[in-house]
């Protein structure tokens, strides 16, 4: 697996990679251990590495057999996140997450609420209004469709695990993923509502745009004097 150079963005003290190929899911994982080791003795930056996946599922600590509808069409990976099952693929922007909440707020559910807010502030750039739901992980979108009623759809999922106050995984916004690829699981163990993505809202944008606002609104909230900033 080839990884891309750290990039340089407005907060200093947080590296991003961005991989231009599609990484496979458990080299990912691998690589977000040995990055996460080094963060815990302070020898790595804290990294947001942005990349996408060959199609795949993905089962977290929670999810419910019963939930993976159509077992044998894609690789199912077992992972340590929180969460039910989950699709990653191409046209999805996979961001993940490895910040040291010890010098920030070792809190996880502020932590969770600052992964919405990134994302609620990333779309709105993009001309999407994002919204949080009680009971439901995830970012949701309104959507009124001519002749139907009102219904609402999911657009980026939120998956974590913390370890010793270090973040792994992350998000994940739907771009243009082939939305058919949703139809084997029941994402994130909600069923009654949908699956969507910025070119299905109708918002003509590539990974470079999404990328961008990802980073502006990431310093928004996490960098200095951000929700959840390092501290002092």
């Amino acid at each position: 697996m080839s990884l891309a150079q750290a990039e340089s963005v407005p907060s200093p003290d947080v590296a991003w990679r961005h991989s231009e190929a599609q990484v496979d899911y458990a080299a990912a994982v691998a690589e977000m251990e040995r990055l996460a080791c080094h963060g815990h003795d302070g020898s790595a930056p804290e990294t947001v590495w942005l990349l996408e996946h060959p199609p795949l599922y993905t089962a977290g600590t929670s999810a419910d057999a019963s939930d993976l509808l159509q077992p044998d069409r894609f690789p199912v990976h077992r992972t340590g996140r929180g969460g039910e099952f989950t699709y990653h693929g191409p046209g999805q922007r996979v961001a993940y997450v490895l910040l040291d909440l010890k010098r920030r707020r070792p809190d996880v559910r502020a932590y969770v609420h600052a992964l919405e807010e990134w994302l609620i502030r990333a779309l709105d750039r993009l001309g999407v209004e994002g919204e949080r739901r009680d009971g439901r992980v995830g970012i949701w979108v309104r959507r009124t469709d001519r002749g139907e009623p009102l219904r609402e759809d999911k657009v980026a999922a939120i998956g974590v695990r913390v370890r010793r106050w270090v973040t792994f995984h992350g998000i994940a916004l739907n771009v243009e993923p082939d939305l058919s690829h949703f139809d084997g699981i029941v994402p994130c163990g909600i069923s009654g509502h949908g699956v969507t993505s910025l070119v299905d809202l109708g918002v003509l944008v590539g990974m470079t745009e999404v990328d961008a606002a990802l980073k502006r609104a990431f310093e928004e909230v996490f960098g200095a004097g951000g929700m959840m900033g390092p501290a002092g």
